[in-house]
Parts: C-alpha cells; sequence; structure tokens
C-alpha cells in the first residue's frame, strides 16, 4: 500500500510541475564497509563495494564474485540479514549518460557513466551494478554499488542522478556496451537494467591532430612547376611525434612513381620540399603523401605538368594521336566477341546444372520431364546452414563432424558454417556475439547430439555457476534451446532447427532443450535431411525422388563419403571402448 501511495504522490507532483526540482545533485559512491551498509549507518548512503570488501567480509573469492560480472541476487550481499529486503521488483533505470573525462594518458580514455533511477519500485530499491564491455575485445569491467539497508528513496528522489567511479584505460576509438542494472535482481529477468552503445572518442578527438602520430597527415602542400619536373613543398609533423621519414605516390600517364623523402630537424622544422623527375607533359597526375608510420593517414593532391612554350610535340604524343581511334574501334570488337562468348557459355552450363543437378525417378525407374526435376533453382543461393557439437566428446567426435560438414557442402548443395573452419572470426568476435550473428543468419541449424553434450547440459543445469570449460557450442545450444521455446510461444515455424545423431550415439542423447527440433539419424536419414534443407518432397503420386549418392548405400562411393564413414566407424570403436570402461 505505501508504496502505491508514494508512486501517485510522485506522479502526481510530476504532472502539477511542484515540489520537483530539476537540479538535483549528482551523487556519487563513497568507501565504507559492508558491515555499515548492512547496520544501515547514516553515512553509508550510497556505496561501492569493492572485490577486497567481498573477500574480506563475505569469504568468496574474487574471481569467483567478479569473473563474468553476472548480476549476483540481492539476497547474496543483504538477504541473510533482512530477506524482505530483497523480495521486491525494482525497474531499470533510464536517462544513462556517459562522460569523458580529463587524464594525463593520451593513448587511453576514461569514462563516467551517470543515470536516473526508475519510478516504479523505487522504495525497495537496494543498489546498482555498472557493468561496460569493449565489444568484439577482452576488455570487461564491473562495479557494484549498494545503498545502506535502512535506506528507502520516496517517489520524489527518482529525479536524482547517480554516478559511477571511472572506468579508466579505455582503448582509443572503440564501441563499448554499458549496462545499469537495479538491484535486487528480479527473479523474472525482464525491463531490470538498461544498456547503452558508445564510442570512445579517437586520438584526434581527444588530443588534436598535433599530438597523434597514426592521425597526423600535411594539411600545407604547395606545389610549383620547373621545366619538366615538380617540385612539392608539404609542412612537416611535430617533433614531439618523432616523425622524420615520408612517402609519396603519383599516380599517371600510365606510370606509377615513388618517393622515398627523409625529413631533417636541423635544416628546416616547419616545412620540407621534393622533387619529381620525369614526368610528361600535359599529363594530370594525382598524388598521395604521408608520414611513413603504420596506418598513416595519406593527403592527396593532384597536378598537371604544364606543356612548356619552347617545347615541341614528341613524336609519341602524335603516335598516340593517330594510334587511339583504331584502339577504340578494336576495344568494340572485343567486348563484343566477348559478350557472346559469355552468353554461350552461360546458357551451356545452365543446360549442364538442369541435366546434372538431380536424378528424379518414378518406380518404373525411367526418368521425369523437366517440369519435375530442378529442385536447386528453386533458390537465388544455396541454403545456409550452421553446425554446432560438442567437443567434449574427444577428437574423434570432432572428425567425424568435420567430415560430415565437408561432405554436405561439397555433395548436398549447402552453405555449411562450421566453427573449426573460422577461428579467426571467433577470436576477433567472441564467442557469444559470432554464435548470434551465425545463428540469425543461416537458414537453417543443426545440433549433433552426443553423449557428452547432454552430460555437459546437465551439469550445467546443477552447477550454473561453472564456467563452460572451454567446449563453447555449448553457449549455441543454450541460445538455439531459447530460440526454440520463444518460436514455440509464439506459433512461429521451427523447421529450422534440427538435431542429428550418428549410429554410435543414441535418441537418448538429444538434450530436453532441444527437443522440440527436428530429428534424424545419420547416415540412415541423410535423403531425410536433404528434402529438409532444400524443400522438396521425397514421395509423390507415382513418383519418388532419389538423388543420386544421397542416400545411406550410395554416399560412400564418393571419397568425401567414405572418408565420413571411415571417420563415423572409428568415433564408434571410441564410444564403445568408453562404455566397456564405465
Amino acid at each position: 500500500m505505501l508504496w502505491w501511495v508514494l508512486l501517485g504522490l510522485g506522479q502526481l507532483l510530476s504532472l502539477l510541475g511542484l515540489a520537483v526540482p530539476d537540479d538535483f545533485p549528482l551523487i556519487s559512491p563513497k568507501n565504507c564497509s559492508l558491515d555499515c551498509i548492512i547496520k544501515g549507518g547514516n553515512n553509508c548512503e550510497y556505496c561501492r563495494i569493492t572485490r577486497e570488501d567481498i573477500s574480506l567480509k563475505l569469504g568468496v573469492a574474487r574471481e569467483e564474485m567478479f569473473g563474468d560480472c553476472v548480476p549476483w541476487p540481492c539476497n547474496f550481499f543483504l538477504g541473510m540479514h533482512t530477506p524482505a529486503a530483497c523480495q521486491h521488483y525494482v525497474h531499470a533505470p533510464h536517462d544513462v549518460t556517459v562522460e569523458f573525462i580529463t587524464n594525463d594518458d593520451p593513448t587511453f580514455e576514461t569514462a563516467v557513466i551517470s543515470w536516473r533511477p526508475s519510478i516504479y519500485g523505487i522504495a525497495f530499491l537496494r543498489g546498482f551494478q555498472v557493468s561496460l564491455q569493449a565489444l568484439g575485445g577482452p576488455q570487461l569491467y564491473c562495479q557494484l554499488f549498494l545503498f545502506q539497508s535502512n535506506l528507502s528513496l520516496s517517489a520524489m528522489e527518482a529525479q536524482r542522478v547517480y554516478r559511477s567511479d571511472p572506468f579508466p584505460h579505455l582503448a582509443l576509438g572503440m564501441q563499448f556496451a554499458v549496462t545499469v542494472m537495479a538491484l535486487p535482481v528480479p527473479e523474472v529477468w525482464d525491463n531490470f537494467y538498461h544498456s547503452k552503445y558508445f564510442f570512445t572518442r579517437t586520438c584526434l578527438e581527444k588530443n588534436g591532430l598535433e599530438k597523434c602520430q597514426r592521425d597526423w597527415y600535411p594539411t600545407d602542400i604547395k606545389v610549383q612547376q620547373d621545366g619538366r619536373d615538380i617540385i612539392v613543398t608539404f609542412n612537416l609533423a611535430p617533433p614531439d611525434l618523432g616523425i622524420s621519414h615520408y612517402f609519396s605516390w603519383c599516380y599517371g600517364g600510365g606510370m606509377r612513381n615513388y618517393t622515398s623523402i627523409e625529413a631533417s630537424p636541423t635544416v628546416n622544422k616547419t616545412h620540407h620540399s621534393y622533387h619529381l623527375f620525369g614526368l610528361q607533359s600535359g599529363t594530370n597526375y594525382s598524388c598521395e603523401i604521408a608520414a611513413d608510420v603504420v596506418d598513416a593517414i595519406r593527403k592527396t593532391f593532384s597536378f598537371q605538368v604544364m606543356q612548356m612554350e619552347d617545347e615541341p610535340p614528341t613524336a609519341d604524343s602524335a603516335l598516340l594521336a593517330l594510334l587511339l581511334p583504331v584502339v577504340i574501334v578494336l576495344a568494340i570488337i572485343f567486348l563484343g566477341l566477348l559478350t557472346v562468348i559469355s552468353k554461350k557459355k552461360l546458357k551451356k552450363r545452365m543446360r549442364e546444372m538442369k541435366e546434372n543437378a538431380e536424378v528424379i525417378k518414378p518406380h518404373d525407374g525411367k526418368c521425369m520431364h523437366e517440369e519435375h526435376s530442378p529442385i536447386l533453382m528453386t533458390r537465388p543461393h544455396p541454403p545456409r546452414l550452421l553446425i554446432c557439437y560438442s567437443s567434449i566428446d574427444g577428437p574423434s567426435h570432432a572428425r567425424a563432424v568435420m567430415l560430415f560438414a565437408a561432405f554436405m557442402q561439397q555433395h548436398m548443395a549447402t552453405q555449411v558454417c562450421l566453427d573449426m573452419w573460422e577461428a579467426l572470426s571467433l577470436i576477433e568476435e567472441g564467442t557469444m556475439s559470432w554464435y548470434c550473428r551465425r545463428i540469425q543468419e543461416s537458414d537453417f541449424v543443426l545440433v549433433v547430439c552426443s553423449r557428452g553434450l547432454k552430460q555437459q547440459l546437465g551439469r550445467k543445469a546443477q552447477e550454473p555457476r561453472e564456467c563452460w570449460e572451454g567446449d563453447t557450442s555449448l553457449v549455441a545450444v543454450s541460445l538455439i534451446g531459447e530460440e526454440l521455446g520463444r518460436a514455440k510461444s509464439k506459433g512461429h515455424d521451427l523447421s529450422k532447427y534440427m538435431t542429428v545423431i550418428f549410429d554410435y550415439s543414441k535418441e537418448t542423447d538429444i538434450p530436453a532443450v532441444l527437443g522440440l527440433a527436428s530429428r534424424y539419424s545419420l547416415m540412415r536419414d541423410l535423403p531425410l535431411l536433404f528434402s529438409h534443407l532444400h524443400g522438396v518432397a521425397l514421395q509423390r503420386p507415382g513418383q519418388h525422388l532419389q538423388v543420386e549418392h544421397i542416400s545411406e548405400e550410395g554416399y560412400c562411393d564418393l571419397p568425401a563419403g567414405a572418408a565420413l564413414k571411415w571417420a563415423i566407424y572409428e568415433a564408434g570403436q571410441v564410444y564403445g571402448c568408453q562404455e566397456e570402461e564405465e
């Protein structure tokens, strides 16, 4: 009842414009102990909680507490003493802003986050957790702030602005995501946090052009002609940047001219001149000049070498004027012939694709007419398939998965995405970002289920705080399970998601979280999997679809299929030995 009274009072005052000043002071965190927060001391209204506080007061290891910036439930800190304080829902903060503050290091940025609490549930607000993560990078920071246990904010205090501690050593020119979470974390995780994306300033924005070596470039360039030679004068970099070597590229008249430039600060500290020799009269040139450092910005300038009054036209220029019309005519004839040949090749290739894409046979064994055949022509591109699996089952299982992916890409007209083939992208984007993007981009997602995969998922359900132990595909399986449940609840099509098992696995190895996905047993159901991917029926009245080499007996006739069959056999032997040991 008190909560509804406070909420109504705050909304009424906001509508009337009364008693809610616009200039609420910024509230910054203080140094205070957990004992002071729990006992409700007057000097512990808004306190920072450090790793040392957690380790000393609660006996919890730092890595466990702050390793992944997990928003721990409120009762982990306060519920042991006042359980009722953590049993209410608090809405997400708003007006999250990022402010860059001055520091002495020109190579890094320092940011402070500020926000306002929501009026919904403000009486039960116990604190905030702020996390900052570099997108596509390893940087991850967390800050935790708590109110003293006796503090209860009113609806009028929803206009307060709270600040975080500074986040130092942020790389310049990078994108970050900041998330501000209201505590206590509710049992239903929704609308309790607010995220914001921002870029740190570049070195040029933070320090200016004269203090950034990689961003500096010449701004004052003058060109003069001396006979048929060109003299270029440009401003030198400030001495503090330590740049003494430059380079220049010039293009014109079918020629490229590279010039290495070494400027001596003892001769001239502000400008330097260099010569361009052997240029053609009457020719336009486009040039670039830059400092000789990694990823330097290049300044572009252009000029024309003027014809000298006493210089007669050269024999080369007269010959070029005569040959130019002939060259143009020959070029037109060549392009015409090339177009005709290209069209003939394209028609021939299309005819071969129609003949070889697939063979559709009725029960009497005779081939059908053209209107029933080309299933591969119904798609603008091959279906994109993401394959997920568990590496915990050992290298023999991983090898079987890799050879299965190779067989599908070579002989089942499918564009396969596999983490073993994109290790560099995984490192650059991060595991979670990579799998999220691939799941969204793929037309189909296939999970190779195994005993180890189900055991790992079961272990994570019992021990949610444990790490993934390096098996990154378990992250994808969890995401796929969430997508299946969401699609089912909204009535969406579930055909995008499939599960398969090899001969050495059992149907009971399919995790319950993937129970809504289509199931196939390989290699027995290989034709059914092909039908699923390409959306074609295997049976029609009086007709039967048979794709060459796409069957349990025929796939091993191909070299890739034979290698896959041997890999499945070896993985089955390993599984058999493991079962005997158990």
